[in-house]
């Protein structure tokens, strides 16, 4: 059995290991646990507020710990949560959470921003082609995983 890890992947898992690093210590500056900035994070990319489900899935973090993290945010005053029907719970920001979103995610929302917007176009194309195409080929594997046993 072949163990063996090519260079490029050692290069790809280093290089994802140091995006979240960065994300991990941008959140830490900014006082905020992974968790908190993730979740806070996702609600404003849609404005002020988000359905529960979307938030669980644009985060990638588990169901467990969005309840966990909305409850002691919710607890500090930063958001609260209302059923939209009977399957559904949303999210918003109280007046706290959307200065605390000043403050602190909406911060790396605008250097992301900065930072793609000093790309030319095609070359944040051809990153976003390229990571769909990954992301992809990462889901048809994930599949596979556990069939051939």
């Amino acid at each position: 059995m072949d163990h063996s890890i090519s260079k490029k992947l050692k290069r790809y898992n280093f290089l994802r290991g140091e995006l979240e690093a960065v994300y991990h210590r941008m959140s830490l500056k900014l006082g905020l646990s992974d968790s908190a900035s993730m979740i806070l994070y996702a609600i404003c990319e849609e404005g002020e507020s988000r359905l529960l489900s979307e938030i669980c899935h644009l985060s990638g973090l588990s169901k467990q710990t969005v309840n966990s993290s909305i409850r002691k945010l919710e607890a500090e005053g930063i958001l609260y949560l209302e059923k939209t029907d009977s399957k559904s719970k949303k999210v918003f920001l109280t007046e706290a959470g959307k200065s605390l979103a000043q403050r602190t995610v909406l911060k790396i929302h605008r250097a992301e921003n900065t930072i793609l917007a000093s790309w030319p176009l095609q070359d944040v194309e051809k990153y976003l082609e390229l990571t769909e195409r990954l992301l992809g080929a990462l889901k048809e594997e994930a599949l596979r995983i556990g069939e051939e046993t």
